[in-house]
């Protein structure tokens, strides 16, 4: 028999005269061990790819029940189901021969006349020839941390290795199901991962490990046997979940270390202290395109890791400053496409319909309220980008949208961005009503971007403010007798939301 054992190299001896009675699309599937059980449920005390063998004392009689007790057996990885003729084996039931034959899971029937020591003698036989080939893949993985130091490996490259090696093909996944490692895919969709750390090791098809953290399991290891290949087993598949644990704690420690870096950039950036090439230099470490736009946020009301889990593996850089955090990241994260971004879209189309990756992850935090500058080159001063992330985080809070583009609002196209002009503005325009609220504690101001914010309905602008719509009429006709604008007017009422428009840019609303 070939070093790697199947079903079908049991069937090929003549010694055993073993006879097919269901699951012949599985025949392909490795052989391990043979094992002798008479327990209902024996899934507890396997490894996976064993051919159990049974009296049928523990086989139940009941159709359902049957059914049950093959597919425990099949999800825990064992190989075959050998069956002794003419003892204690009860009639099998139509729901267990269909069970066998969806899942491509062997059953067989062993002569009375073969003892089952003769199929275990022959399985150990072929495994003892095989195990000199599992321990060689042993010695070899253990090596893998030599070629990171050495060979200068990238996980990518890494796990292809160990692949090769082992005879599985890898995945790796959090908890959640997402890729654990950049360069190693999650498992397909279905799979389906233990519940818990505890829950025996095989799969249909071969292992699935936890990687070990401080703290828990940091995700799963997937391990398949691959067509054609030797798997070298259990053993070195937890073998690779320590590396894959290793390699994880060097990734982290990397990123830690390049956001604490990333940080002060951006704070240095913030307060234009570094010139154009050295903000370049520093932005091409920190993973971002030298030849790309970038883009600036300010989020609020949001934790750190959710909007690290938001942005994944995108490059960016990131400062918490009081209650906001600005993230400074490539502007097709954010949009989806750079080249686009700069053009002012329908406010009605909320901006999700050029949303990248992260903008949409970014969307769906809780609470969220996000504001994002125009796009500009790398290296760039961000003393402008600063005010228009600013203000689109405060229209992002007003408005109760979770991410808000400066430029959505086409009013912002005719403000201006020296700050001191804008001031000047807001002063000549809204003074008088903004001193008048704070003195007496009143909302004049925000009742009338409210009602100008609702196209000018007094109701609808009401029901917003919660008061009664002539306390609204009556604070319209106060605020233009203290400002001295007819909001009737086209010309006093387009100064007048210019103004509003003006004071949000500033964080004064």
């Amino acid at each position: 028999m070939d070093t790697h054992t199947t079903v079908e190299d049991l069937l090929r001896s003549p010694a055993l005269q073993l006879r097919v009675v269901a699951g012949e699309r599985g025949l392909g599937r490795s052989v391990s061990w043979a094992h002798v059980s008479e327990l209902e449920d024996p899934t507890p005390w396997l490894l996976g790819a064993e051919v159990i063998m049974t009296t049928g004392i523990g086989v139940p009689r009941a159709a359902a029940a049957q059914r049950a007790y093959l597919e425990r057996l099949d999800d825990a990885g064992v190989a075959a189901l050998a069956l002794s003729a003419g003892l204690h084996v009860p009639p099998l039931r139509r729901a267990f021969l269909d069970a066998a034959e969806e899942r491509g899971f062997p059953v067989l029937e062993v002569p009375l006349a073969v003892p089952f020591i003769a199929i275990a003698q022959e399985v150990a036989a072929a495994v003892q020839e095989d195990a000199r080939q599992r321990l060689g893949a042993q010695l070899q993985v253990f090596g893998a941390l030599r070629w990171l130091a050495s060979e200068g490996l990238d996980t990518a490259g890494l796990f292809q290795r160990l692949e090769r090696l082992s005879g599985y093909a890898i995945h790796l996944s959090t908890p959640q199901g997402r890729p654990l490692l950049p360069g190693v895919p999650a498992p397909p969709p279905g799979v389906r991962l233990p519940a818990s750390a505890d829950a025996p090791p095989t799969i249909p098809g071969g292992f699935a490990l936890p990687v070990p953290a401080p703290g828990g399991p940091a995700g799963w290891l997937v391990a398949f046997e691959r067509q054609g290949a030797r798997p070298a087993g259990l053993a070195v598949v937890q073998h690779i979940a320590t590396v894959a644990a290793l390699r994880l704690a060097m990734v982290r420690s990397r990123r830690e270390t390049l956001r604490r870096q990333g940080a002060e950039t951006l704070a240095e950036l913030l307060q234009d202290v570094l010139d154009p090439e050295t903000a370049r230099r520093r932005l091409a470490l920190m993973g971002l395109p030298p030849d790309g736009e970038v883009v600036l946020l300010v989020v609020r009301d949001a934790e750190d890791d959710a909007v690290v889990g938001a942005l994944g593996e995108h490059p960016h850089l990131m400062l918490r400053r009081h209650r906001d955090l600005y993230v400074l990241t490539p502007a097709s994260v954010i949009s989806g496409d750079a080249g686009t971004a700069t053009a002012p879209r329908d406010p009605r189309e909320d901006g999700r319909a050029g949303d990248g990756e992260a903008g949409t992850a970014l969307r769906e935090i809780p609470g969220i309220a996000a504001g994002v500058s125009r796009p500009l080159p790398p290296g760039s001063s961000l003393r402008v980008a600063q005010r228009e992330a600013l203000w689109a985080a405060s229209r992002a809070a007003e408005s109760g949208r979770p991410l808000v583009t400066y430029g959505e609002d086409t009013t912002g196209r005719w403000l201006p961005d020296d700050v001191g002009v804008l001031a000047a503005l807001v002063e000549h325009v809204l003074g008088d009503a903004l001193r008048y609220d704070a003195e007496h504690g009143s909302d004049l101001v925000t009742s009338v971007r409210t009602w100008m914010e609702r196209d000018r309905r007094v109701d609808d602008a009401a029901r917003a403010l919660h008061v009664h719509p002539n306390t609204l009429a009556y604070r319209l006709r106060r605020f233009g007798a203290l400002t001295g604008r007819d909001l009737s007017a086209t010309g006093d009422f387009a100064e007048v939301w210019l103004a509003i428009r003006a004071a949000s840019q500033l964080g004064g609303l």
